[in-house]
């Protein structure tokens, strides 16, 4: 017997560690079954668990337990990802509060305590996700700096190399100062800020006249060699191939035309910084210019300014400059201005373009070809949106920087020979330079960006580039699930990779589900305080509870909203389960179960909740193929909690005290049927709530689980539409009753008499079901074709009229109140209907089906409100 109260504590651990143990988590190739295999988005090894993992990582294991149940062969391959500036930067931190300064370090020092660091608390998220019930195969976690992906990184680079699409050059990044080290583009978020334009005058030589310029970054004019004009304004034909003396430095820098240059910004005139801007870059390098790097690393002013602004940080830089141009007369004005600012995605700080030589991958040539099984639907992304926005980023892709100015990471594989100047990229390190065999090699002090491993991802955690048996059976992979935010980070790239090194795309599916955000809509951050702990939330409400909750409130690909408290609505869901269980052990006490009970004919309500779980089984599978796991929990929700436990459960009560010991057996086989294809169903979204309940079901051998078990398949034959309509009317007349009883306050035991007027059919079904009427509705006698008495109160019954006799009752000022209450309600929906109907926009835009649906939902409408007025005429005539 159950416990009487549910308590996921006591079940949880228990359930992980026999499933664990057992091996039911772990895959290995089998040629006799089909694989399902799936990776997890390795998240940082410096990670803690938040309400975006949870939601994540739920819909994984939810697939994952749905297709081993279904005989695939199931591989969820788990790991985490080294985090090269997140891991650095936490460990750099810790050294700091111990009093040591991590740039006194040596390479070598650093790493080594980088690495005790990830030994002791790295991973820590793994756990976490354990907690959540994760069936990945545990045996097969990966990191992306173990020995395998580290060679499968440094394979990379050197194929890559060796094809020509790796280059290394001074261009202009994306630096972050407070990093000190260079960004992709897609690591920089930009947005839209309030600040200023200042217009300043720039002196021309050997003239009292000048041009002005307007820029948003005064501080950089410290680094102008040139000022640019567009060769078709007429308003400075003039001044093209004179000469400008800057201000405050007192270099000579030429006015030059250039078809790139905006003339209806600001003046027309843009000054040319070529070290500190990517597009003054390439005016640059077109018009042979100067280049000149005017901040060190840390985003303060180096030696090649004047002295006066040298060790000023830029922003302090930028109001000395205004100030002394202003002292000086050359500030002309200055006017508000919004502009687009590029922050760090990990620290915020504003990003400098920076001239810096960095390792570059050509992206062009595999972005063309990645764009081709995503438009001919090789890859399918759910939802199918997603598909233009990432047409649109491969479509305008720029190289790929892939240096970064860190020592945590994958060593760049480039060495350098001192003596004859030679460059060699070895996967391993090279004894000697291949070209006059000195051995005085220096290896590049870069690494890479710590995408250029997680885009191997989905191959290199099965080997290779070792064509094993691993690699040949599991990949490629058949679902990604993941957020939206990383489509050009990660998703986009893994398909290039796919491509490019082993021929194959790496996924079939892709679903990306959305943010979970807090009831406000805002996104959940440590800053705003409203990102709730999960494994707070585990700990008070239990694992299965948070899982069906989030997915049950996350629409298709759609965001979410959360709240600590949410969670109650998975919790009663498990006590609901909990509860009908016991509800069948007590009341099948000492019955033995008819395992032949389906070879017997059922009754109506056999019939109906058998059809009924047909079609519910039916529909979660379909919802579940297609990723909506938000309509599959809602489905499987309703029909356990409204279907099985408010109405099957009710009907059976008295079924089983009038039963004999046959019966009974019979009752309990079905019964249990139901409730066993049910805990199938709930499995995936509840796995430890449901293999509990499952394992005292009936007597199971030792090492059988639920999870192992078979996807439910219940046979179409029991949907019978007579059946479903038959139970409905009962349904609608039993509600309809207890509402008459419960409005007006009437005792409990009080029989009823009920009149209704209907078609035949509804009359015969009514006749055949009585006795379940009066059970349940505490009904006297039923009249059919029978005009009520006066004193009667109405029911509002779809299709058909019916009234209960309150003579002995009856209020009727009350009664009047109640009607009107009723007539206002249903007004107010017709009104809104035929507004719809006499919109001539929606009649013109709307399906001919949905018109029609509309139309017929007002004629019933109009229906009742027409028994509601008949009945009020009525109730006047007695008061």
């Amino acid at each position: 017997m159950l416990e009487k109260h549910y308590d996921p504590k006591s079940i949880e651990e228990k359930w992980f560690k026999r499933w664990e143990e057992s091996g039911c988590f772990h895959s290995e190739p089998d040629s006799e079954k089909e694989p399902y295999t799936m990776v997890i988005p390795p998240p940082n090894v410096t990670g803690m668990l938040h309400m975006g993992h949870v939601l994540n990582n739920s819909i994984q294991d939810m697939l994952a337990r749905y297709k081993r149940m279904q005989g695939y062969n199931v591989c969820w391959v788990p790991g985490t990802d080294h985090a090269g500036i997140a891991t650095q930067t936490m460990v750099e931190k810790k050294l700091r509060e111990e009093g040591i300064d991590p740039d006194t370090l040596s390479r070598e020092e650093l790493l080594r305590r980088i690495w005790d660091w990830k030994e002791k608390f790295g991973g820590i998220i793994i756990q976490q996700l354990r907690k959540l019930g994760s069936s990945c195969d545990w045996e097969r976690e990966r990191f992306t700096m173990d020995e395998g992906l580290s060679r499968a990184v440094l394979e990379t680079f050197v194929q890559l190399y060796r094809k020509g699409l790796l280059y290394k050059g001074s261009y202009i990044v994306n630096w972050c100062p407070k990093l000190q080290t260079a960004l992709s583009d897609d690591e920089v978020e930009r947005s839209e800020e309030p600040s200023f334009l200042w217009h300043f005058r720039y002196p021309l030589v050997d003239s009292d006249d000048y041009l002005v310029v307007a820029t948003t970054r005064p501080e950089t004019m410290l680094g102008d060699t040139g000022v640019a004009v567009h060769p078709d304004d007429e308003r400075y034909q003039h001044l093209i191939g004179k000469m400008v003396e800057l201000p405050l430095v007192g270099r000579k820098i030429p006015v030059f035309a250039d078809k790139h240059v905006d003339m209806d910004f600001g003046t027309g005139c843009v000054k040319i910084t070529p070290a500190h801007d990517a597009n003054d870059f390439e005016m640059g390098q077109k018009h042979g210019l100067d280049f000149i790097n005017v901040m060190d690393r840390r985003a303060y002013m180096n030696d090649a300014v004047p002295e006066k602004y040298r060790g000023m940080y830029r922003d302090e830089c930028r109001k000395a400059t205004v100030a002394d141009m202003e002292a000086q007369g050359l500030l002309e004005k200055i006017e508000p201005h919004t502009v687009a600012v590029g922050r760090c995605y990990r620290t915020k700080d504003i990003i400098e373009p920076y001239l810096s030589e960095q390792w570059f991958i050509k992206m062009r040539g595999m972005a063309e070809r990645a764009l081709v099984p995503v438009e001919r639907g090789e890859i399918k992304f759910h939802p199918q949106r997603w598909v233009n926005t990432y047409k649109y980023w491969l479509e305008n892709i720029k190289d790929w920087c892939i240096s970064r100015q860190l020592k945590w990471g994958h060593r760049i594989p480039v060495w350098n020979c001192l003596d004859c100047g030679h460059e060699l990229c070895e996967v391993e390190p090279p004894a000697h330079c291949s070209k006059c065999s000195s051995e005085n090699l220096k290896q590049e002090e870069d690494v890479l960006d710590t995408w250029a491993s997680s885009w191997l991802w989905p191959f290199s955690v099965f080997g290779w580039p070792e064509n094993n048996k691993d690699l040949s059976y599991y990949y490629p992979t058949q679902t990604l699930v993941t957020a939206p935010d990383i489509i050009f980070f990660w998703v986009a790239r893994m398909i290039m990779a796919g491509q490019e090194f082993v021929g194959k795309v790496p996924f079939k599916d892709v679903y990306f589900n959305g943010i979970v955000r807090d009831l406000q809509g805002r996104k959940m951050s440590k800053t705003l305080g409203n990102s709730p702990d999960p494994l707070d939330i585990i700990d008070t409400y239990g694992a299965d509870a948070i899982r069906f909750t989030i997915v049950y409130q996350t629409p298709f690909g759609a965001d979410s909203r959360f709240s600590d408290d949410s969670s109650e609505l998975g919790r009663s869901f498990c006590t609901k389960i909990w509860n009908a269980f016991r509800f069948l052990q007590m009341s099948f006490e000492g019955v033995e179960a008819d395992p032949a009970w389906a070879d017997h004919e059922q009754d109506l309500i056999g019939r109906w909740i058998l059809g009924r779980l047909a079609q519910t089984t039916s529909e979660v599978e379909q919802d579940l193929e297609s990723f909506r796991l938000a309509s599959a929990a809602s489905r499987i929700y309703n029909f356990f909690w409204g279907e099985f436990c408010d109405w099957y459960v009710e009907f059976l009560k008295p079924m089983i005290k009038s039963a004999d010991e046959q019966t009974a057996a019979r009752l309990l086989g079905r019964t249990r049927y139901i409730l066993d294809v049910c805990l199938k169903l709930l499995h995936p979204f509840m796995p430890f709530v449901t293999e509990e309940i499952w394992q005292q079901l009936e007597e199971r051998s030792e090492g059988d689980y639920l999870m192992q078990q078979s996807w439910p398949e219940v046979s179409p034959s029991w949907i019978h539409e007579q059946d479903q309509k038959a139970v409905s009317l009962i349904q609608e007349i039993i509600t309809g009753v207890r509402a008459v009883r419960k409005t007006n306050n009437l005792p409990g035991n009080a029989e009823l008499e009920l009149y209704v007027m209907g078609t035949d059919e509804e009359h015969a079904m009514i006749t055949t079901n009585q006795s379940i009427i009066a059970r349940l509705a505490k009904t006297g006698d039923i009249h059919l074709g029978t005009n009520p008495p006066k004193a009667s109160a109405p029911l509002t019954l779809t299709g058909m009229n019916a009234a209960v006799d309150l003579t002995e009752y009856l209020d009727v000022q009350a009664e009047l109140a109640k009607i009107d209450k009723k007539l206002a309600k249903l007004e107010k929906e017709k009104q809104r209907l035929e507004g719809r109907l006499h919109n001539k926009g929606f009649l013109a835009k709307a399906p001919e089906a949905v018109v029609e649906k509309s139309k017929a939902e007002c004629a019933e409408l109009e229906r009742k409100i027409k028994v509601l007025q008949d009945g009020r005429i009525e109730m006047e005539k007695l008061a």
